[in-house]
């Protein structure tokens, strides 16, 4: 796999934005990812060790998916109880060690379960161990318990992670920062040794919000967002993230664009409006829909989640690349 990133559109230094649009090349303009369960019964699944994991990760890849997007969470109360979830960072290296020739990141780490110094020194050793195919995915977290149950403040939470953002975007980019922040601070802190491609980790940020879409304009290569079940919120979407980018002095064209769309197979008890219902032809159809509305990944999940439907789906990718039918 080629690392070579690529960037595009413009960005205006005085206005204080110091992201410009990194993103792996990929085998088309628009590349697929699946998001694989590393949570306890999260749709359908039950992944309760690594095999299980590294598994289906290769079937994956089998498959046709570049990327592989893993979620960053402790735990969760369910109607089933509690349930647990895997290290997403330790799990992370040790897929970057076994499964060659595919992308990988959390979607998306909370940058308030780590100090953000930690964060920028294990991206930097995956992106190493990885030769270059990891992906930094950030968000500000939202589960309240998460934070609770082990002592971390809440709130205020998009100002914490702006100052986080800050200190790692510094690290990763320059390899040093100095950062006073009100919550979080960085005393002329460095990343050392760096990784061959370490300073070209594509930092991808979760939000719709308007703070933080804001912050992603100065700060994030790659947004990412969800389909939800309707296309045409899709580009309002779109038109808040670009007027966060003109007000912030950025070209929108130099924001990659990244979506996740739920795909319902058999078995699927859920709420039928959260997720795409169509079959196999009509699946492939939402994805050029989507790819149409300028968006450079698709992050698939589907529910429940299995390996019978990962293993399913290649037809449908290999169509979808090749710009063909099912």
């Amino acid at each position: 796999m080629e690392e070579d990133r690529v960037s595009t559109g413009t960005i205006s230094p005085e206005a204080g934005v110091f992201a410009t649009g990194l993103w792996p090349k990929t085998r088309r303009p628009t590349s697929l990812g699946l998001g694989i369960p590393v949570s306890e019964q999260t749709g359908g699944a039950d992944f309760p060790h690594f095999d299980a994991v590294l598994d289906v990760s290769r079937t994956a890849v089998d498959a046709g998916f570049e990327a592989l997007w893993y979620a960053d969470h402790f735990s969760f109360e369910s109607d089933q109880g509690l349930r647990g979830s895997w290290d997403v960072w330790t799990l992370m290296a040790a897929i970057a060690a076994t499964v060659p020739d595919v992308l990988l990141g959390p979607m998306v780490a909370c940058t308030a379960y780590r100090n953000p110094g930690v964060i920028a020194k294990m991206s930097e050793m995956i992106n190493d161990i990885s030769g270059g195919r990891f992906i930094l995915g950030l968000g500000a977290g939202w589960n309240k318990p998460e934070y609770e149950q082990f002592g971390m403040r809440f709130e205020p939470r998009v100002t914490m992670f702006e100052e986080a953002l800050t200190i790692i975007h510094g690290l990763l980019r320059h390899g040093e920062v100095d950062f006073q922040g009100k919550y979080i601070q960085a005393n002329s802190a460095v990343n050392l040794p760096r990784a061959v491609h370490g300073a070209e980790t594509p930092i991808l940020i979760g939000s719709d919000g308007d703070r933080m879409l804001g912050i992603l304009a100065r700060f994030g290569d790659a947004w990412n967002t969800g389909w939800g079940g309707d296309t045409a919120a899709l580009k309002r979407k779109i038109s808040a993230l670009d007027a966060a980018c003109e007000k912030a002095g950025r070209d929108p064209a130099s924001v990659v664009r990244t979506v996740g769309v739920s795909f319902a197979v058999d078995g699927f008890t859920g709420d039928p409006g959260a997720v795409f219902t169509g079959g196999v032809e009509e699946k492939l159809t939402l994805l050029r829909e989507i790819e149409a509305l300028g968006f450079q990944h698709i992050k698939i999940n589907f529910q429940p989640f299995s390996h019978g439907p990962v293993e399913e789906f290649a037809p449908v990718a290999a169509a979808f690349y090749n710009g063909a039918e099912v």
